[in-house]
């Protein structure tokens, strides 16, 4: 079970969802939210990673639309509330955000030292930022909404970023893919992956595209893609 946490910047503190591993030091990683805040299914997603032995905190990203939004996939006015979130954040500052969560965490007493990180959706598009902007040391992107109007930063990624990508994704058109696919599968530190006849969050369990095999799949993928890079 996870604990409540503060995260301060020069422009505001704001809060995050911690769970501890059962270890006293172990690296980090930092879960980058969906669209509907840090609900529930991000916190599970936090707290299975303390599971698999990662000190893992979830960022409430939307604070300064909004702060604690916990919101879910499951009603139209949630998705309408969700949609005037995603067109009211501010990704730039989002990334600050994302990169003074890697600060804290990194100076936890209970972090070894290195820090990845892992996005959904919108966390999708700010884990590869991230990846382009930040001192994280490895990211994951899942179904990232938006990155192909951001591959020209492909050129400042140094370290790991690990892409899974929905073939089939409704907010991540063929073209987009495209673009995506052909700017970072020659890239050096970047491993892609596509899922053929997936649709968006297909990851996300108990969602309306949620597929349990590939789920698991993708898991699998980023758990070895963070074996391999945080030790």
């Amino acid at each position: 079970m996870g604990e409540r946490t503060t995260i301060t910047t020069k422009d505001g503190s704001f809060s995050g969802y911690l769970a501890r591993p059962q270890k006293a030091s172990a690296p980090a990683v930092v879960v980058i939210q969906e669209i509907f805040g840090v609900n529930q299914v991000m916190r599970d997603v936090t707290d299975a990673l303390a599971a698999e032995g990662y000190l893992a905190i979830c960022p409430d990203l939307f604070w300064r639309i909004e702060p604690g939004i916990d919101i879910t996939d499951q009603s139209e006015a949630e998705w309408k509330k969700a949609f005037e979130l995603f067109n009211a954040f501010d990704v730039d500052a989002g990334v600050k955000d994302i990169q003074a969560t890697i600060s804290t965490i990194r100076k936890d007493p209970g972090c070894s030292g290195k820090v990845g990180a892992v996005g959904f959706c919108l966390g999708g598009l700010l884990a590869f930022l991230t990846a382009t902007r930040t001192n994280a040391d490895a990211s994951a992107a899942y179904y990232g909404v938006g990155i192909e109007s951001r591959v020209g930063e492909a050129e400042k990624l140094v370290k790991p970023l690990l892409v899974h990508i929905a073939e089939e994704d409704q907010f991540v058109p063929k073209e987009a893919q495209t673009v995506i696919l052909q700017a970072l599968k020659n890239h050096p530190n970047v491993e892609v992956y596509t899922y053929p006849g997936r649709d968006h969050a297909f990851a996300r369990v108990g969602g309306a595209h949620y597929d349990a095999a590939d789920a698991k799949l993708a898991a699998g993928r980023t758990q070895q893609f963070f074996q391999k890079t945080l030790g």
